[in-house]
Parts: C-alpha cells; sequence; structure tokens
C-alpha cells in the first residue's frame, strides 16, 4: 500500500459541550469540491475497507497470518470523537445515542480483546494494543450537505479539521465521520485512514474513518438487529470492523497479511452467531482475526482464524 502525511492549514473552532456546524462545505479545487477553502491537504489512502456484499469475497486470504509490518499500533487508550456530517442528523437521534452508547462500552470489552495479541514490535513481549476506549462526550453534528458520492480521504479529514479545529486535535485520536447520505454506487459500506495535520504550535497525527448512510442497505446490513433499527444495527457492525483496525493498523503498514488485508478486513461479513455484549446491550458484529487461534485451531467460525470476545 502506498502511504501519504497530510498538512494542513491550522484551522481554529472552540468547541463547547455541544458543537453543531451549519452551512454548505467550503468549496476548495475543482477535483475536490468538499475541500476547505484554501486547504492543500494530501491524506492516506483508504484502508480496511468493507466492501459490500458480493462486491469481493471476505474470509481469510491465501497466506492466513498478519505479520508485523514495521509501523506503530494503539497501545494506550483511544480516544474516540465520532462526527456527524449532514443536515439529517440531530443530536437526540437513535443513530447518534446509539453510536455514542456503542463507543462508551466497546472499551475493555471481550470484543476489543480480539486486538489485543497484536504488538507495537511484532513480539510477543513487545507492548500490546490496548482494549480501552474513552469517547470524548461532545456532540459534533455538521449540518452543512454531506457528499452525495464518494468522498476522498481528503475531504473526510478536512471534514474532521473544520468541525473539530486544527488546535483542538488529540494526537492519535480516532475521528469517526458518519455521513447521511447512502453509498449509492459505491462498493464499500466505510473505511479508515489517518493525516498529520499541522497547528499553531506543531503538528499532529491523527486516526480517522467514513461511513455511509446503511438503512435499508442490502449490501452492507446484518442479519440480527438485538433491538437497534436497521441503519444502527448496520452501523454497529462496521464500526467494529474500522474501530479494530483503527488500533492494530492505524497508519497502514502495522499488521497486515501477505495481500495487504488488517485483522478485520480477513473476517468481514463472517459471524459467530452469538450476539457481542457491550454493557448491556447486544450487536452483531463481525469476528477479527486471531493468529494465536488459528495456530491453535480454536475458532468458532468456519474459516478457522476469527473470534469475536465470545
Amino acid at each position: 500500500m502506498r502511504r501519504w502525511a497530510v498538512v494542513l492549514s491550522a484551522v481554529s473552532i472552540s468547541l463547547g459541550a455541544a458543537t453543531t456546524v451549519a452551512g454548505t462545505a467550503n468549496a476548495g479545487n475543482d477535483n475536490d469540491p468538499y475541500t476547505l477553502s484554501g486547504g492543500n491537504a494530501q491524506a492516506g489512502p483508504m484502508g480496511g475497507v468493507v466492501p459490500a456484499k458480493g462486491a469481493r469475497p471476505g474470509g481469510p486470504k491465501q497466506s492466513p497470518n498478519l505479520t508485523w509490518h514495521g509501523q506503530r499500533v494503539q497501545t494506550s487508550t483511544s480516544s474516540v470523537q465520532p462526527i456527524f456530517w449532514g443536515g439529517s442528523w440531530t443530536s437526540g437521534s437513535e443513530v447518534v445515542q446509539g453510536l455514542y452508547g456503542f463507543y462508551d462500552h466497546v472499551g475493555g470489552s471481550p470484543y476489543m480483546g480480539t486486538n489485543s495479541e497484536y504488538t507495537t514490535d511484532g513480539t510477543t513481549t513487545g507492548a500490546h494494543v490496548s482494549t480501552g476506549v474513552t469517547r470524548i462526550k461532545r456532540d459534533v453534528i455538521d449540518t452543512s450537505a454531506a457528499p452525495s458520492r464518494a468522498p476522498s480521504t481528503t475531504t473526510v479529514l478536512n471534514e474532521v479539521v473544520k468541525t473539530i479545529g486544527a488546535d483542538n486535535l488529540l494526537g492519535g485520536a480516532y475521528y469517526p465521520v458518519y455521513i447521511d447520505q447512502p453509498r449509492g454506487h459505491a462498493g464499500y459500506c466505510a473505511w479508515h485512514s489517518y493525516g498529520t495535520v499541522a497547528t499553531t504550535t506543531g503538528s499532529v497525527q491523527i486516526q480517522f474513518g467514513f461511513f455511509f448512510n446503511l438503512n435499508n442497505d442490502p449490501g452492507c446490513d446484518v442479519d440480527v438487529l438485538y433491538g437497534h433499527s436497521v441503519n444502527l444495527a448496520a452501523l454497529g457492525n462496521v464500526s467494529g470492523h474500522e474501530l479494530s483496525e483503527m488500533a492494530t493498523d492505524p497508519t497502514l503498514g502495522a499488521w497486515l497479511d501477505s495481500q495487504g488485508a488488517e485483522n478485520a478486513d480477513k473476517c468481514a461479513w463472517t459471524f459467530s452467531g452469538q450476539p457481542v455484549l457491550l454493557g448491556s446491550e447486544s450487536w452483531q458484529i463481525q469476528g477479527n482475526w486471531s493468529n494465536a487461534t488459528y495456530n491453535n485451531h480454536k475458532s468458532g467460525y468456519a474459516n478457522g482464524g476469527c473470534i469475536d470476545g465470545n
């Protein structure tokens, strides 16, 4: 995979307990109408793309186990700030509140424990991926028009900077961006990436993700809702996918198999049949690949290397 760094002009936005950004997206260049005005950014590539069902097969690749490719993993608690982009989102909506609950309870869960065998140096004695997740408890809802087509990673990174402000970004934090637009003809449901953002005092490196509105999307939905709406249930599944890959491969060069697949890629659309419990709520979330489980032949999944914490 090719990898880039991102440098943005500093943009400061003071955030209180709740932030709502209104208006239309600022025009940038002719190729990307959703970039910030005057922005000059180049983001990392898409990683951990969740394919729509049937777009390409999920499951393990020809060479099953992951190996370390030299880059870092998340060895400390991940700070997460969801961002909702589009005029349809409100802070009290079921999807917004449901995703807050997802991130509030996924930290320290057995599900996050599926990522913890991976280390920062490729050995069993190195610092392991942390199971900790802390949501930054602030509403960030941008009511400007979200992209009606599949956006670039630059577009999504610029949205993070616009809504949070460069000087308010936390180094190493994860900013998943949820738009209110359907995926249309895009062949995927979600992805994650990274970038380095210029601030008034230097620069900061962050991770970010992108998610379409998956309401009534048969290519990205799940079979069991556990009391959630179709959209929330589908977003919970792909949010788990991208969060796991953000932790084990934040800059797209840490834990990958021989074909470049990350731990959640290898288990896309494979489920154990058991609910994943986060707090008091059940979710249908795919498994993540475990080298140790595959090597010990202990997985309850048909492909032998996927686990979900059950």
